[in-house]
């Protein structure tokens, strides 16, 4: 995408979800045709008439699932479009809460489908057109929980970290073929997913802050399509994750079921609570302040506890 905005072609999956709406309408400002893929028709048809208001063309397609038959008649649907793309984002997602025990099969096994498994078919159409043209950009939408980790979302949180690991292994096959492949992982999105997400906790929850403006993340994606990067983060760091879950796991962990948990009881899988707000200020420096306070009384308690406390910064940090 160096080569300019003007009349790329690029596709992307998930568009009628908050942040690929964002993102279709920020390319569409920049005069990139476009070819959006949604399994929700009437949201898709929304979203097509409001790039081709801003002067572009923009190709509707309903996605019948994520299998392979469906992300390859997607790259033929381009391709018979416009001849080429030049850029493919797969951004479709979910959510799902609850324990290990209280989580369906039928509800862990789709989300993985959706998330892990559509991911690799939609790359696998891409990166063969890829491979023909000898060129393109590949971004896969991963989250921040594919470094870290919470609570009653080990679902969603293996389909992370799986999104993470294998475009890592996709982007080291490609290396020097001129198509790059990038993984960004944004923290929570303000969007209506929060509201109808399967829940399966006994308890109406909120996800885990910061919570970002769909916009802010469409804006990283788009710097990624300009001067592509491995991985780009929007948040908090993962290593921040990883290092506060590894120094003080126990702490961690019951904050971040406070955090996440409103106290109030409802119907298994009626949803998160709905106050979210990307303009909400998270008390970073309270918790970092917080965090430290309690390090240093764990150093100081004695030789063991320095000796435990220097292994899990060992581990937490990957060194």
């Amino acid at each position: 995408m160096s080569r300019g905005w003007k009349n790329r072609v690029v596709v992307i999956t998930g568009a009628s979800n908050d942040t690929g709406r964002a993102t279709a309408r920020a390319l569409a400002r920049k005069g990139v045709q476009l070819v959006l893929a949604s399994r929700r028709e009437a949201p898709l048809g929304d979203l097509v008439r409001e790039c081709e208001s801003l002067g572009v063309r923009a190709i509707p397609v309903h996605l019948e699932g994520d299998g392979a038959e469906s992300m390859q008649a997607l790259a033929w649907e381009a391709v018979r479009a416009f001849g080429h793309f030049d850029a493919w984002i797969n951004n479709a997602g979910d959510y799902l809460t609850g324990s290990l025990e209280e989580t369906p099969d039928d509800a862990f096994r789709q989300l993985l489908e959706t998330h892990f498994l559509g991911t690799v078919q939609g790359t696998r159409a891409a990166v063969a057109w890829f491979r023909r043209q000898g060129y393109g950009t590949l971004v896969n939408v991963s989250s921040s929980f594919a470094g870290g980790t919470a609570p009653f979302v080990s679902a969603y949180a293996a389909s992370r970290h799986a999104v993470r690991g294998f475009t890592a292994s996709v982007r080291q096959e490609l290396l020097d073929t001129g198509i790059h492949v990038c993984t960004v992982m944004p923290a929570a999105v303000d969007a209506p997913l929060w509201h109808h997400t399967a829940n399966y906790t006994d308890w109406r929850l909120r996800p885990e802050e910061p919570v970002h403006a769909p916009e802010r993340v469409a804006r990283v994606i788009l710097r990624v399509l300009r001067e592509p990067r491995a991985e780009v983060q929007v948040g908090l760091p993962l290593r921040t994750w990883g290092g506060m879950a590894g120094l003080l796991p126990r702490t961690w962990w019951g904050a971040a079921r406070a955090r996440h948990s409103t106290g109030e009881r409802l119907t298994p899988t009626a949803g998160v609570y709905g106050d979210v707000s990307s303009r909400r200020k998270w008390p970073l420096r309270r918790l970092l302040v917080v965090g430290g306070v309690m390090a240093t009384a764990a150093f100081l308690r004695g030789k063991r506890a320095r000796e435990r406390f220097s292994a899990r910064i060992v581990h937490a940090l990957g060194v």
